[in-house]
């Protein structure tokens, strides 16, 4: 894709390749899994754990868009969705205390490793936070080898739409994430606490 001369390419390759993984195919099985288990404490807690990991979709659209806001975006997620995965007292102890063992155990070993790699993500992502406040910086290979995937991902799913206009689709959910999240830490949070099931 011509930025051959960026030696941490694999690297981020790597990463977006184990944000496939961590963060939406077995998530999603989890998902399946619980429901058909009934387990309704991880079925509560896979659907705040979705809205919370949509900003990485966010993220992918902002990217494709070539805006340097995505830089922080990506860092935000990858601090919000260990958040998001522990934060629940009500929610932790019902899991704790489920019924079926095997689901328990395979979802509790993805929130670790879900957790591991959003901080090891997150300390990845912190010295490319210079391409988030210059638009010169946004156009090094340094930067520009993180949109190549979304570029792609565009490529195979979006090829007939400017990339300009999915951009925006990106500010748009990304304006609209904040309110959401503004309006959780500032009112229902105060409402609530740390329970996901308010009484």
């Amino acid at each position: 894709m011509g930025n051959d001369d960026v030696w941490f390419r694999s690297l981020v390759w790597m990463d977006y390749r184990l944000a496939v993984l961590f963060t939406v195919l077995i998530p999603l099985v989890l998902l399946i899994w619980a429901f058909v288990q009934k387990a309704d404490g991880i079925q509560r807690l896979l659907t705040i754990y979705w809205r919370v990991s949509s900003l990485l979709m966010i993220t992918v659209y902002l990217m494709i868009g070539g805006f340097g806001v995505s830089f922080i975006s990506s860092l935000m997620a990858r601090i919000l969705i260990p958040i998001s995965l522990w934060f629940w007292v009500d929610l932790n102890d019902e899991i704790e205390y489920g019924p079926d063992e095997a689901l328990k155990f395979v979802f509790t070993s993805w929130r670790w490793a879900t957790s591991i790699y959003c901080a090891f993500g997150a300390l990845l992502t912190l010295p490319f936070l210079s391409c988030a406040f210059a638009e010169t910086a946004l156009q090094t290979p340094y930067c520009k080898v993180w949109l190549e995937a979304p570029l792609l991902y565009q490529r195979y799913f979006h090829n007939d739409t400017p990339n300009g206009s999915l951009g925006f689709i990106g500010i748009i959910g990304l304006i609209f994430y904040i309110l959401c999240l503004g309006y959780f830490v500032l009112v229902k949070l105060g409402k609530q606490g740390r329970t996901a099931t308010p009484q």
